[in-house]
C-alpha cells in the first residue's frame, strides 16, 4: 500500500466517521422537535421521499419540527452503513420509531438512504429515500 493510498483511507474513514455522527446528530434533532439544528445539517435544496412516493422539503420538515405535532419517544437508526465517493456519502440504517402524531400512536421500523455532499461549509444532508414501514415480523 503506497503512502497516498494509506493516507486517502484515512481520509475516507474521517469522512466515515464524520458523516455517521452527523446523520446520528440528525436524527437526535428530528426526535426532539430541534428546528435550529435541523436548519444546519440539511441542504437548502433538501428531498425526502418516503416509501408511499410522498415528498417533503427542508421547510416542510422545519415547519413541521416547529409545529411539534410528532413527539417521539424513540427515533434512532441502527445497522447504519456509510459509503463516500469524494464529496459524496450516502448513509443507510434501519430507523426505528415510536411516538405519537396528532395525538396517535406509531411504532414502526424502516430501511431509508441518507444522502450527504460536503460544501465549503462541511458536510450537508441533501437527499432522504425512506423504504415503507417494515411488517412487524419480518
Amino acid at each position: 500500500m503506497t503512502t497516498k493510498t494509506t493516507s486517502q483511507a484515512r481520509s475516507i474513514a474521517s469522512d466515515e466517521k464524520a458523516v455517521a455522527a452527523l446523520d446520528t446528530e440528525y436524527q437526535a434533532a428530528v426526535k426532539a422537535n430541534d428546528a435550529k439544528t435541523m436548519d444546519r445539517i440539511l441542504a437548502d435544496d433538501f428531498v425526502l421521499v418516503t416509501g408511499l412516493g410522498k415528498t417533503y422539503s427542508k421547510s416542510d420538515l422545519l415547519e413541521e419540527a416547529r409545529g411539534k405535532r410528532t413527539t417521539y419517544e424513540r427515533q434512532e437508526d441502527g445497522e447504519q452503513k456509510v459509503r463516500v465517493w469524494g464529496d459524496t456519502a450516502v448513509v443507510t440504517a434501519l430507523l426505528c420509531a415510536k411516538g405519537s402524531e396528532n395525538g396517535k400512536t406509531f411504532e414502526y421500523k424502516l430501511w431509508f438512504s441518507d444522502t450527504y455532499v460536503r460544501t465549503r461549509s462541511g458536510w450537508r444532508y441533501v437527499f432522504a429515500q425512506a423504504s415503507t414501514r417494515l411488517p412487524e415480523r419480518l
